[in-house]
């Protein structure tokens, strides 16, 4: 049974840390500050940041109970934290304690990780993989998706856990497509090593002889009303016309972005760019300023405008901002589409690690899941291709719906 608690102290393997454990909603509304000024000072990703987890656990995550570990100096400064929170999940009529990271669904947050201290990453990392070891009566699995595959976290959770012989798996998840951005690089230099240089030009000389076209960049917190508006109808839109992967469903999801995105801009971390022609919004993205890199989040174009190339434009135009900022890196996150690599020469890699408690009623856990990849399986070679598409779409609709 989870016991409720506020900061409850649990042993800690580094003499010189103290670990506690954060569980309640309204005491992680109180870390804005101090978790802030450790993430400015960690090479943590930017979906471990407060403005984004606290929302999620608002709008989204309102079933898991926080689990954060907090891990402190003697002197009390805050050095480290590990965003985690509990759901149930039934199986069989078991009800199996689940401990994962806080941001892992429906909002494509990727990197996530240990929040520690620049310099202390091991350090941290150990401590806690030793504070969930002696926590181990408390969950049966630990899932944590989306990290770095370089990530410390990954590489110490797993010599500490088979130390222990506790069951641990591995997985792969998602290949994360980004370029470097030379450091006083000029944006025409940067548009002749990619493969878009020419489309690009002739594409934007076109629409730049249009009637009020122009591209507005939104970054305040008090002026994201329209620029958001436009956004999330574009995005619809898109995913309408050409049936991809849309990254923003439901209304839960979309009430989460309103508040992030306000947060995230009271930080000065976000960008809305909207690209017009005429007075209407043709085309929109959204991102992420994090250090020195820009997080191409999500997208939406009008699709009458498509053969007009305004989502290309408009990625250009991305582009050429972060170069003036001096950024040193653009990074698209998960996913190999084709207009991604178009832009970039470099991909880095994400996995998910689970580990069982031992004792613990993990295993049916996984039993399941592996009952439930077998009967995809043989869905895929039974069913016809297109019917296989239309269950897809259903359950896609049917979550946006209940979102």
């Amino acid at each position: 049974m989870i016991h409720e608690a506020e900061l409850s102290p649990t042993p800690s393997p580094a003499r010189w840390l103290e670990v506690g454990t954060v569980r309640e909603l309204s005491q992680l509304a109180g870390l804005r500050s101090t978790w802030s000024a450790l993430l400015d000072e960690s090479q943590a990703g930017p979906f471990n940041a407060w403005e984004w987890l606290y929302p999620w656990c608002r709008r989204i995550g309102a079933d898991r109970k926080p689990f954060v570990l907090q891990a402190k100096d003697r002197s009390g400064a805050l050095v480290g934290l590990m965003p985690l929170g509990f759901d149930y999940q039934w199986v069989l009529g078991r009800p199996i304690r689940r401990l994962a990271f806080l941001g892992e669904t429906h909002v494509g947050s990727d990197y996530l990780d240990v929040v520690a201290r620049r310099g202390r990453e091991e350090e941290v990392a150990r401590t806690f993989a030793g504070a969930l070891w002696e926590l181990r009566d408390q969950w049966d699995v630990l899932e944590l998706t989306d990290l770095r595959e370089d990530s410390v976290t990954v590489r110490v959770l797993r010599e500490t856990f088979e130390k222990h012989r506790a069951e641990l798996q591995l997985s792969t998840r998602y290949v994360c497509p980004y370029e470097v951005l030379g450091k006083g690089e000029s944006f025409d230099d940067f548009l002749k090593r990619t493969s878009r240089r020419d489309n690009y030009l002739r594409r934007k000389k076109w629409l730049e002889k249009q009637e009020g076209y122009r591209i507005e960049k939104t970054e305040a917190p008090g002026a994201l009303a329209g620029p958001l508006t436009d956004f999330f109808r574009l995005h619809a839109m898109r995913w309408e016309s050409d049936g991809g992967s849309q990254g923003i469903r439901g209304r839960g999801v979309e009430a989460f972005h309103r508040d992030a995105t306000q947060l995230l801009a009271e930080r000065g971390r976000l960008r809305l760019y909207t690209m017009k022609v005429g007075g209407q919004a043709v085309a929109s993205v959204y991102g992420i300023l994090h250090r020195d890199s820009f997080i191409y989040f999500q997208s939406g174009y009008d699709p009458a405008w498509r053969n007009r190339s305004v989502g290309l434009v408009l990625v250009g135009e991305t582009f050429r901002d972060a170069l003036e900022l001096g950024l040193t890196e653009y990074d698209f996150l998960r996913g190999t589409e084709s207009y991604k690599s178009d832009w970039t020469t470099r991909q880095r890699r994400t996995v998910s690690l689970r580990v069982l408690s031992p004792g613990g009623s993990g295993e049916w856990l996984v039993r399941r899941d592996e009952a439930m990849r077998q009967v995809r399986e043989v869905a895929k070679r039974v069913l016809p291709q297109d019917a296989v598409e239309r269950v897809r779409r259903f359950r896609r609709k049917l979550s946006a719906v209940r979102g």
